[in-house]
């Protein structure tokens, strides 16, 4: 994050903050260049796109993703679904909905 330079680096944090918050066993690695999550080494979380500098694009890359259902997905991709976050406003309307989205996600990679 040290090296980050985004318009939205205040926003990408915080969206880090919340993912990181949901469960001690996410832990966060550099993927594609960009922040990445994993829940205890089982598999990946999420993953941002920091090319799209108008808003906040994470990546939701997990197979289990398509059997979560959030207000925050877009996409039907049958391996991943994408979550936009237009600036600090929205990710705190957005927030609940967000953890929600990553405890579902990790309660099926428990199985």
């Amino acid at each position: 994050m040290a090296k980050l330079d985004h318009p939205l680096k205040a926003e990408v944090q915080a969206v880090r903050e919340i993912i990181r918050g949901v469960s001690g066993g996410v832990t966060e690695q550099i993927k594609w260049s960009a922040p990445s999550f994993s829940y205890s080494d089982v598999g990946y979380i999420a993953t941002f796109n920091l090319r799209d500098t108008k808003r906040v694009h994470l990546i939701f890359h997990n197979d289990a993703i398509a059997s979560v259902s959030s207000p925050l997905f877009e996409g039907d991709y049958k391996d991943r679904r994408m979550a936009y976050f237009a600036g600090m406003a929205d990710i705190e309307s957005k927030r609940e909905a967000l953890a929600a989205a990553v405890r579902d996600l990790i309660a099926l990679m428990d199985k």
